[in-house]
């Protein structure tokens, strides 16, 4: 596949996700930490536009100049920005805009892949925008769940769908042996800047599960009282249930004829022994204490991830989002891709079943807020 094959293929995607939605589907912004769809459309075209075609692409004249504006994440180095919970007041330009504005920039950009075909500076940054997209493609998701789980009448986007019924197909646990290993990314192939040093960490011996937690064990937690017992949560955490009165995992509802969920093909009865998915680092970490486990530090994750089945959930581990040693930011907008997050946001490990295909590798670091469960996130154990 040709780098031009791997810009259409990974452009139509985006494009495809958002082509089972309504037009008003588009517009909402519940929460301020869903992005509207049609954001996520101009957004990551705007990647391409700002990074790419405006410094190498001679003349290139911009599409619209409020877009740089609109449609800027969180680039200080690019230039003013509207506020994340405002995007849902961008209600002009239009949907039809947007995608106008995505083939305009993708025709430029099949004449700068022509023009710098070889320039390896160039190839990288589309490199970094084409995972950037792939990035958004999973938010697309995950934000279209959300917004459509706040409308009163549950509606299916994609009624083949099931995700939240996918099954463990193992069980039991695994020893890794006490020693020095290596982790982080070895250079071959992409990767973000924030899996960059490769280096040694040292492991005491410990047993991790083979399986992530069900649904149905998870039940049992709530039976037990486990949102009610504050000598389970971390303070914080206790404190996060209490203020939002969380007593279930997101989308569970308890009717009369029992437990349902909502998923991306309406609402359904739970399934127990599905894996647990959409669960905060407060929820993780309380369930384990539970189960008198705990979580696997990143490290152990990785170390233990060629023997485990993993991919279908995000899964939290115990620690917090760092540098590696040795970690530099790169010089300009994009040295604020990763490093400047790295406070009060946890690492979760693997991927999901959101996660486009070619995207996930066990050394990639996702990271998120200990309060953050609108991702499809689960939990796997670790023996104390």
């Amino acid at each position: 596949m040709t780098f031009l094959d791997q810009y259409h293929l990974v452009r139509k995607h985006t494009e495809d996700i958002c082509s089972l939605l309504h037009p008003e589907d588009n517009v909402p912004q519940p929460v301020p930490f869903v992005s509207p769809p049609k954001w996520h459309l101009a957004h990551t075209t705007w990647f391409f536009e700002e990074f790419l075609l405006k410094p190498h692409l001679p003349e290139y004249n911009a599409f619209n100049a409020d877009f740089s504006f609109l449609f800027n994440s969180y680039y200080n180095n690019v230039g003013k920005r509207v506020l994340r919970a405002n995007r849902g007041a961008i209600t002009r330009p239009s949907t039809a805009g947007i995608i106008e504005y995505r083939h305009y920039v993708d025709m430029h950009m099949e004449l700068l892949l022509q023009l710098k075909a070889g320039h390896e500076d160039v190839n990288q940054l589309i490199e970094l925008g084409l995972n950037h997209e792939q990035q958004h493609q999973e938010l697309l998701y995950t934000d279209i769940k959300y917004i459509l789980s706040c409308n009163p009448i549950s509606p299916v986007y994609n009624e083949v769908i099931h995700w939240e019924n996918q099954h463990n197909i193992e069980d039991g646990f695994i020893t890794i042996e006490e020693g020095i290993y290596e982790i982080g990314s070895d250079g071959e192939g992409f990767s973000f800047d924030n899996e960059h040093n490769r280096h040694k960490v040292y492991l005491n011996q410990f047993e991790i599960s083979k399986s992530l937690v069900t649904n149905g064990e998870f039940f049992k937690f709530i039976e037990a009282g486990g949102y009610n017992d504050f000598n389970l949560w971390l303070d914080e955490g206790w404190s996060w249930v209490n203020e939002n009165q969380i007593s279930a995992p997101l989308y569970w509802h308890k009717a009369e004829e029992g437990w349902q969920y909502f998923t991306l093909s309406g609402m359904q009865d739970i399934d127990p022994d599905a894996m647990l998915t959409h669960i905060s680092f407060y929820e993780a970490l309380a369930f384990a204490e539970w189960k008198k486990m705990r979580l696997p530090t990143e490290a152990e994750w990785e170390v233990a991830s060629n023997q485990l089945n993993w991919g279908r959930r995000w899964e939290w581990t115990h620690s917090a989002y760092l540098p590696y040693p040795g970690f530099a930011k790169p010089d300009g907008a994009v040295g604020e891709y990763n490093g400047k997050f790295m406070i009060n946001q946890m690492v979760l490990r693997g991927a999901s079943c959101a996660t486009p295909e070619g995207h996930s590798r066990n050394t990639y670091r996702n990271f998120f807020h200990p309060d953050e469960r609108w991702q499809f996130n689960g939990i796997r154990l670790v023996k104390p």
